[in-house]
């Protein structure tokens, strides 16, 4: 025993210790810890539930032995012969034995002034760096610190498996001006789970909280957040990254595969187990790169707690989810698709959140990343909450987060989910369920700000990334510059053009003559927007059918008019995208329980035949500059023949800015030859069939034109030359000027 002090202290408040030990006092560190010095005697205090002593020691040699003033395990007194605040340790005798500990109550604060202010006025854009569970060395003492903005909660702890899961032994200080509350816990490490214990604005407990900012989670269902931090990955994609930034993706060729990574491939033989990253990045990489993608876009993969949501209704933003491995993982999986070629793009969901009790609903106990009025705060069609845009610090969460990923994974842009129903008050609502901004409008005013400044910061942070906006209403100027009056997105989801088409394919032939509306109605608008057409997984699920399943007539017929389908998508203005099943013609709707129907490859010559095509296609998207140069561009495009209504029969080219670099398409919608077909071309010469659907390498029946032909000068379609084709059926033919196509 060390002897006693010679002077009077002062203990401390009975009140304030009747908090801690409840776990209901505000702010510990003004009560736990070391205090006084100089003129002051300095005391030490501090609240360990259920220990028998606590000793105070200095370089490993004891100070003093505090005094247990609350049976419930409050220690404090006073430090003898010493003015000075000094750093410190604790020895805790427990029934089984004395340990040391750190004291997370003499530690300083864990976010400077500066982070603090940045935070209060929403401006702080690397919100991922000081919010979350950091590991880290303060004041040589390894540990981690813990920060989390709840403004309205009367007190907040961390809690976990380091500490019995017990909110009253580590209550966090809070920095008023911001509303975050934050703590250094000495010897927490890597790996270790844990949660937020809140109470509310009256002092009510609230249920537990995941953190926000986590960077890793418990796999689903299990809901507790782990200590990891930022990924540190080195990253071998210095040259990919330099190839991102030169020129304008608007005249590059985008081609993406759409895919749900937990259902490409599984493993029957171990359960039906999805793939982890690195799996992926030795199957589903260099499959995309021998397709010919360019882009791999992934459905959400940020954590989310239901399977069925495909990743659509997230909790932890900022952690790729623990299903398919680590962080680091992750890292590696985008690491590997750079050097493969091929860019990758997340799908991300801005506009809603999920309602389960861990995640963010009610985060304080207040309606803090919502809105309080249903009206505006909660999504009908899908039971989710609305972000509240219109809050600096919610907005600033969402901005930080979507550079969280272009940062610190080098992912290459974002899909943003669901823009309509982010940009209009009423969306999917009637009459007196939702209320008018200040104009007495329909548009949110404050979502509109959030999804300019989102592309403001993504494209000044990270040249050469894209964003995408998957927007289905006609709201003008989507994909136009902020400075001009637009959104600020690179690209836009053309839904108009993707169900007018689907809607032409799945009549019967005999009736196509009827509706060839919907097949040229999308050139009229064709460049209002830099566009991407979708087939996506939304067409094949809920009933829709497959894409193949979409064609009319038996087998044979199905798979001739996809693959006509296909190559008439990929020689029409704009960016490709297809999702994951539709390049082979799976039969069955996509189900994210189960993988592909991969062994259909081995069934019949249509599956490997359509396979085989799309890998075609993409290879000559990727070497014809008349089909990718100016896909944003109205001359890029010329009509050749749309009126063939009759036969249902459409011709047309596609031009780059070179104007001897051209190819000439034609489509045959019926399921008959036509022989002697005329088409007018720009001068004569040998036209390469660079593609014929119907060629018998793809399963078709391989009517064509023996692999080229020679333009007549005889003039058509107001041309001063022309080509005398068979037209296959059900099929697509893409011709090239022999003197400007390779070999």
């Amino acid at each position: 025993m060390v002897a006693g002090p010679t002077e009077s202290w002062q203990r401390a408040d009975p009140g304030a210790v009747q908090a801690i030990v409840e776990g209901r006092h505000g702010d510990p560190f003004a009560v736990l810890g070391m205090h006084g010095g100089g003129d002051q005697p300095l005391v030490v205090r501090t609240f360990q539930p259920g220990a028998r002593t606590v000793r105070v020691l200095m370089d490993e040699r004891l100070v003093t032995e505090l005094e247990r003033t609350h049976p419930a395990g409050f220690f404090e007194g006073p430090i003898p012969r010493h003015r000075e605040r000094f750093a410190y340790r604790l020895r805790v005798g427990w029934s089984d034995g004395d340990r040391d500990i750190e004291d997370p109550y003499r530690f300083p604060p864990v976010l400077g002034d500066m982070d603090v202010y940045l935070l209060a006025e929403g401006t702080h854009l690397r919100l991922y760096e000081k919010l979350g569970a950091h590991p880290r060395e303060l004041e040589g003492v390894s540990g981690t610190s813990f920060a989390v903005w709840a403004p309205n909660a009367s007190r907040v702890s961390v809690i976990g498996d380091f500490n019995g899961w017990d909110g009253r032994r580590h209550p966090m200080r809070k920095r008023v001006e911001a509303g975050v509350w934050e703590i250094f816990l000495p010897g927490v490490e890597p790996g270790a789970l844990y949660k937020f214990e809140l109470l509310g604005p009256s002092g009510e407990l609230l249920p537990q909280k995941a953190d926000p900012f986590a960077f890793a989670t418990e796999r689903p269902p299990s809901t507790a957040s782990v200590v990891h931090g930022l990924v540190d990955w080195r990253f071998e994609d210095a040259a990919w990254l330099a190839r991102r930034r030169a020129g304008d993706h608007r005249m590059k060729p985008i081609s993406i595969y759409e895919c749900h990574v937990g259902s490409w491939r599984r493993v029957p033989a171990e359960g039906n187990r999805q793939l982890t990253w690195r799996e992926l990045a030795d199957t589903l990489v260099p499959y995309v790169a021998e397709m010919g993608f360019t882009h791999l876009e992934l459905l959400p993969i940020s954590e989310h707690p239901f399977e069925g949501s495909w990743g659509y209704q997230p909790i932890g933003l900022f952690a790729p989810s623990s299903r398919f491995g680590s962080p680091a993982d992750f890292a590696c999986f985008v690491d590997r698709c750079h050097q493969a070629g091929i860019g990758i793009l997340l799908d991300w969901v801005p506009g809603h959140f999920p309602t389960d009790i861990h995640g963010l609903g009610r985060f304080d106990g207040t309606a803090l990343y919502e809105h309080e009025d249903p009206r505006l705060g909660f999504h009908q069609d899908w039971s989710t909450f609305i972000y509240n845009f219109g809050r600096r610090e919610v907005a600033n969460f969402l901005w930080s987060n979507a550079l969280f990923w272009l940062d610190r994974f080098h992912v290459d842009g974002l899909r943003v989910d669901a823009v309509a129903s982010m940009l209009y008050l009423d969306y999917s609502r009637k009459p007196g369920e939702w209320i008018p901004n200040i104009h007495g409008g329909r548009e949110n005013l404050e979502a509109i700000h959030f999804l300019r400044r989102l592309n403001e910061l993504a494209y000044g942070e990270y040249p050469g990334i894209v964003t995408v906006a998957e927007e289905s209403t006609a709201w003008p100027a989507v994909s136009r510059p902020v400075y001009l009056g637009g959104l600020g997105f690179g690209f836009k989801w053309n839904m108009g053009w993707m169900h007018d088409t689907l809607r032409y394919m799945s009549k019967e032939p005999i009736h196509r003559k009827h509706h060839m509306n919907d097949l040229t109605f999308g050139l009229m608008y064709a460049w209002s927007e830099n566009f991407v057409l979708p087939l996506s997984h939304d067409e094949v699920v809920h009933g829709k059918g497959s894409l193949i399943n979409k064609m009319p007539g038996d087998v044979w017929q199905k798979a001739a008019n996809l693959r006509a389908y296909f190559a008439f998508m990929w020689t029409y203005p704009g960016k490709k995208l297809l999702f994951m099943g539709g390049e082979f013609g799976q039969w069955r709707e996509w189900n994210h329980d189960s993988s592909l129907d991969w062994h259909l490859l081995d069934e019949g010559p249509y599956h490997k035949g359509l396979q085989s095509l799309v890998r075609d296609l993409n290879r000559l998207y990727r070497e014809a500059s008349a089909l990718h140069e100016l896909d944003c561009e109205p001359g890029g495009f010329e009509w050749i023949d749309c009126s063939d209504i009759e036969h249902s029969v459409i011709a047309y080219l596609r031009k780059s800015r070179d104007p001897d670099r051209f190819v000439v398409v034609v489509c045959n919608f019926t399921p008959v030859p036509r022989h002697g077909y005329r088409i007018g071309v720009p001068h004569t010469g040998l036209y390469r069939e660079r593609v014929n659907t119907d060629a018998g390498e793809y399963g078709g029946s391989g009517v064509g034109n023996a692999g080229g032909v020679e333009a007549e000068p005889v003039a058509s379609h107001g041309r001063p030359a022309s080509l005398c084709l068979t037209l296959p059926p059900l099929a697509t033919l893409i011709l090239e000027p022999a003197a400007s196509s390779p070999g």
